[in-house]
């Protein structure tokens, strides 16, 4: 939680922990720790996000999914349908080195709008991995025919 005096030096929230004085120098906080900077004390700041300075933009939380283009939106969908299916077979390393980069798939995707050349290789290789798992399964289909029309084949 940050706090700060304004310049009439009336409290913004400061409380009994907040300690300065009108000249602007600053003195031991009261208790709670933290620093004192001129008129602002900053205590202890959880999750939260602070910006200084002029021109900020600040994002606390998860951002809205980055737009992409349909054969992109195609993927993510087959990505969390077989996820979703995975969690239901048999366990094994190949099915578990899947289900991590599909994991990160769906991340890069909603972040990005896309996955990269590199990543959509991966995941064709480890479906070939786990195919003993994933070939009966309309949602690995779906996955691997997503991916070979993005990368060409």
């Amino acid at each position: 939680m940050a706090m700060a005096d304004t310049e009439d030096g009336s409290d913004m929230g400061g409380g009994a922990d907040h300690a300065a004085d009108a000249s602007g120098g600053g003195t031991t906080p009261a208790a709670g720790g933290g620093s004192t900077f001129g008129n602002i004390r900053f205590g202890k700041v959880q999750g939260s996000a602070i910006g200084f300075g002029d021109h900020n933009h600040i994002v606390n939380g998860r951002q809205a999914e980055a737009p992409c283009d349909p054969a992109y939106q195609e993927l993510l969908e087959a990505v969390r349908r077989l996820a979703e299916d995975l969690r239901r077979v048999v366990p094994s390393p190949e099915v578990g080195a899947l289900s991590d980069e599909l994991d990160r798939t769906e991340d890069e995707i909603q972040r990005t709008g896309r996955a990269g050349a590199g990543r959509l290789a991966r995941i064709r290789v480890m479906l070939q991995d786990a195919s003993a798992s994933v070939g009966m399964l309309a949602s690995g289909v779906a996955v691997g025919q997503a991916v070979g029309a993005l990368l060409g084949g």
